[in-house]
């Protein structure tokens, strides 16, 4: 019988945000792989598993989710999870493992699945869509992410402040994720590209901590690392204007 991994999207924290297909996937799993970081705190994945499955089933893996300038030691960390998910599969058969938002956008698990797929060859890999933090940050402000023809764009603050200011110059909706280490960077952005006013971010969405803010009230502090940023398309205020 073939190894089954499964990436599972499990929002980005409320553990109400959990389709019933993630929760069924959970369940069925022999094993549920969750990311920890080095430093051994309970993450947000984790923390959302635990309110469908019994601590038994989780295995937590760490990983160097938090190393961004010394690769080797990133490599070796990612090496390290893989055996631990390979071995996991040899032993079970059946791995889900839990991805905040969704497993298809900037997700662990596709390095993980690339990684256990060398070493356990046939391994079938299956992903479960979960909500992405843009749709709940638009949910809980009332940002609409899209009308008519609008295109919408989706940037990771850490390729650089620069590609967020492209984006912001061009059309349509544009979403920025983990942007919270350089937030005095795109307040200023948001400010050149007069896209500020509408703008709006989170943080810890789902969570006790939760922060959603007009993105003005920037002032270029810190922010949590996985801030979301959401800065509306400029409309003309008309119904349909964009069909």
């Amino acid at each position: 019988m073939s190894s089954r991994l499964v990436g599972v999207g499990v929002g980005p924290g409320d553990p109400e945000l959990v389709t019933v297909k993630g929760v069924n996937a959970l369940r069925a799993a022999d094993v549920v792989v969750v990311p920890v970081m080095d430093t051994g705190e309970r993450g947000r994945a984790e923390a959302t598993v635990l309110h469908y499955v019994g601590a038994e089933k989780v295995v937590r893996v760490v990983f160097a989710l938090n190393e961004r300038v010394d690769r080797a030691r990133r490599e070796a960390a990612w090496d390290a999870a893989g055996d631990k998910v390979a071995g996991l599969l040899r032993e079970h058969g059946a791995v889900a493992f839990a991805t905040i938002g969704d497993p298809n956008v900037y997700s662990t698990f596709t390095y993980l699945a690339q990684t256990v797929g060398e070493l356990v060859p046939g391994t079938v890999v299956e992903t479960v869509p979960g909500i992405t933090a843009m749709q709940d940050l638009a949910a809980r402000s009332g940002a609409v992410l899209t009308e008519g023809t609008e295109p919408l764009t989706l940037v990771p603050v850490t390729a650089g402040a620069a590609v967020l200011k492209d984006a912001l110059n061009g059309p349509g909706t544009v979403v920025a994720y983990k942007f919270g280490r350089q937030a005095a960077e795109v307040a200023e952005a948001l400010r050149e590209t007069g896209r500020l006013e509408d703008a709006v971010w989170g943080s810890a969405l789902g969570l006790p901590e939760e922060s959603v803010r007009a993105a003005a009230e920037l002032d270029g502090g810190p922010l949590p690392y996985l801030s979301t940023l959401i800065a509306p398309a400029r409309r003309d205020g008309g119904r349909g204007g964009k069909l």
